[in-house]
């Protein structure tokens, strides 16, 4: 009875040794095949990032690359030189304009009556610049008449003098004779006459040279102040036309033109606003050709120089190639441009990898070049020599 029982209890036991010893039997193929499948895996992946690694090294060796770079084009800004109001807006946002084109129109009024002014005081300095002109030519006559009185009185005091010299002697003569009495007394008188008015004549001519010397000198005096006045005059022209000429420069400053040809930033100005002298208003991106500038750090500009080709990708256009060349190097960092440049003397001192910018020229005809943007991102390659 035992027997049959532990016969009956190991007779289903083989069946289940069966099936494990097929189940056993069954499972060691799909692990080969995951094995060796994963094993080709691997082994494509180490030769992929093998050769990527290889490849990425060759191409270091003989390239410089950063993706800290950005478009750059000139920019000028439009600025009031005047205070005024403003009557009329021109342009509005991403505007053409040409240079020379208006933009704004600012209130003219006080300056066209400050024109009036300059105008009227410039007519009033040329009107007493003619009074003292003519006063100067009076002046120069009369000059010239008491000169040439001068002139006839010394010619008539050469004359008086010669008759007194002559009535001298006669006078000396007829006083030795009326010694002898050989003339008569009245012979004497007559001569004593005679050379008593040759004395009074040539003091009266030397009085008349003298006072028309006195005239001389005061018409010369005359002239003189007239000519100063003259001079003043013409200072006084001189400061009037240049006040009419700073009014028309302010009068002209009321109409605010484009500098150069390009494209209007965002026009922060309404009609009625006041705007302050040198205020900004908005940009005007020129339409000259535009450049990159790279942030390459300090570790990388060993091998780098002037003039190297660069490959240039632009965000806005991948997978367009954009030849360009390094054209030159920024004296300092930028961090040397901040607002506050770093100072290292502290003590809690760590050193950064400073950066250098570097300007890169666009090469060639690519007609995309004029469709760029300041501010774009772009990558940038450098190829070594």
């Amino acid at each position: 009875m035992s027997q049959t029982n532990e016969t009956n209890s190991t007779a289903p036991q083989q069946p289940q040794e069966g099936h494990k010893k097929g189940h056993h039997h069954q499972q060691p193929e799909p692990p080969k095949k995951t094995s060796k499948g994963f094993m080709i895996a691997l082994i494509i992946l180490v030769l992929g990032g093998g050769t990527f690694g290889v490849t990425k090294y060759i191409h270091g060796q003989h390239h410089e690359e950063t993706d800290d770079a950005q478009v750059e084009a000139n920019i000028s800004p439009v600025i009031p030189r005047i205070s005024g109001y403003v009557t009329e807006v021109r342009v509005k946002d991403n505007q053409k304009v040409k240079k020379g084109d208006t933009l704004v129109i600012l209130d003219s009024r006080t300056e066209q009556i400050q024109l009036e002014q300059a105008q009227a005081a410039l007519a009033a300095a040329k009107s007493n610049l003619s009074v003292v002109n003519a006063n100067t030519s009076v002046s120069r006559a009369n000059v010239a008449t008491y000169e040439a009185n001068v002139s006839t009185a010394d010619a008539q005091i050469e004359a008086a003098k010669v008759t007194l010299r002559r009535a001298t002697q006669d006078y000396d003569r007829y006083a030795n004779l009326i010694k002898d009495h050989t003339i008569t007394q009245q012979q004497y008188e007559q001569a004593e006459a005679a050379k008593q008015s040759a004395e009074r004549q040539l003091q009266v001519l030397t009085d008349q040279k003298n006072a028309a010397n006195r005239q001389t000198n005061a018409a010369n005096s005359q002239s003189n102040a007239s000519t100063q006045q003259v001079s003043v005059a013409n200072a006084t022209i001189q400061q009037r036309q240049a006040d009419l000429d700073n009014v028309m420069l302010n009068l002209s400053y009321t109409v605010i033109t484009a500098p150069e040809d390009g494209t209007i930033s965002k026009v922060n100005v309404q009609i009625g606003q006041f705007l302050q002298t040198g205020q900004a208003l908005f940009n005007v991106v020129l339409d000259t050709n535009p450049w990159a500038v790279a942030n390459f750090k300090e570790t990388q500009l060993e091998r780098m120089h002037e003039g190297q080709k660069v490959t240039i990708h632009i965000d806005a256009y991948p997978g367009h190639d954009f030849e360009a060349k390094l054209a030159s190097f920024s004296p300092a960092t930028g961090s040397r441009f901040a607002l506050l440049p770093p100072d290292n003397a502290s003590g809690n001192f760590v050193k950064v990898v400073q950066r250098l910018p570097v300007r890169m020229e666009f090469t060639g005809n690519d007609p995309l070049v004029k469709n760029l943007r300041p501010g774009m991102n772009v990558d940038v390659d450098v190829h070594l020599d």
